[in-house]
């Protein structure tokens, strides 16, 4: 049985679903089978998913758009999304941290999602340009006046979410890490001892030791699992502030990512994947 986290004041599964994937071509636009992205939600939910990852540039708007039309009203299931970083094409992102903006999309999120508040709402990047305590302001004003539940961050050092924590309760971080990626161990290591919620993005490990014959490849194959199966399971076991969120736009990689709870990484293979950095 999988356990729980207490993700943004709310117990959930710990696995998620991120939503970047259902976008469309380059990950920009309507993907060209919406219909399917709204299968692939409901299946995730099916299969006890009850976190799900967005963003405002995702699409951009559509994820959200896609969420609201698959399982609204949505019940037991936590919808967290993200603002601060501008979709200008397909691999071009932009931060941008201005209040007034923040909040205008705050609003907008809204809207797509059709609620009165927002689950949790996140930084998608803080803006270099953008002085930090009037972007943290803006969230501590957004949680004031109720049109957030929560507020979280992403890509951010430990320095910053202690800035952060200054002006406002922050819920998540959302930061890079994997089993071959692990440059914000700090930060999670933060995170684990003030009882934040860690939210790793490209969860499943890439590159050589995750090709075939790699070294997360070989213990894949003797545990019977595939290398992102193993990759999720070492993240679940890693931290109890952990929440993985694995996208994808196809059913059978969905349900492949979620047998992930049932694999057990033996001491070997917790030998091999700790030692395991590029």
């Amino acid at each position: 049985m999988r356990d729980t986290i207490t993700m943004a004041g709310r117990e959930v599964h710990r696995l998620g679903y991120g939503s970047m994937r259902l976008t469309g071509p380059g990950i920009w636009g309507y993907p060209a089978d919406s219909d399917n992205a709204v299968r692939v939600l409901r299946r995730a939910v099916e299969l006890g998913v009850d976190f799900i990852d967005t963003a405002d540039s995702y699409g951009p708007e559509v994820a959200e758009e896609l969420i609201a039309r698959a399982l609204h009203p949505y019940g037991t299931v936590q919808v967290a999304t993200k603002a601060g970083l501008l979709r200008t094409g397909p691999d071009q992102w932009v931060p941008c941290g201005r209040p007034d903006y923040l909040r205008q999309q705050c609003e907008l999120s809204l809207r797509r999602l059709r609620v009165d508040s927002l689950d949790l709402f996140q930084l998608h990047r803080v803006d270099p340009t953008v002085p930090a305590e009037e972007q943290f302001g803006l969230l501590a004003a957004l949680l004031a006046e109720g049109k957030v539940r929560a507020v979280g961050l992403s890509e951010v050092s430990v320095d910053q979410v202690r800035a952060a924590r200054e002006s406002v309760p922050i819920a998540t971080v959302q930061n890079l890490y994997n089993v071959t990626n692990r440059a914000s161990e700090d930060v999670l290591a933060y995170c684990e001892a003030e009882g934040i919620g860690f939210i790793p993005w490209f969860p499943v490990a890439a590159g050589a030791l995750a090709r075939p014959g790699g070294a997360l490849d070989d213990v894949a194959a003797r545990l019977g699992a595939t290398v992102a199966q193993v990759s999720l399971a070492w993240l679940l076991a890693r931290s109890p502030v952990m929440m993985p969120i694995p996208g994808t736009s196809s059913i059978a990689h969905l349900e492949e990512n979620y047998a992930a709870i049932d694999v057990e990484l033996d001491e070997d293979a917790r030998a091999v994947l700790e030692g395991l950095v590029t």
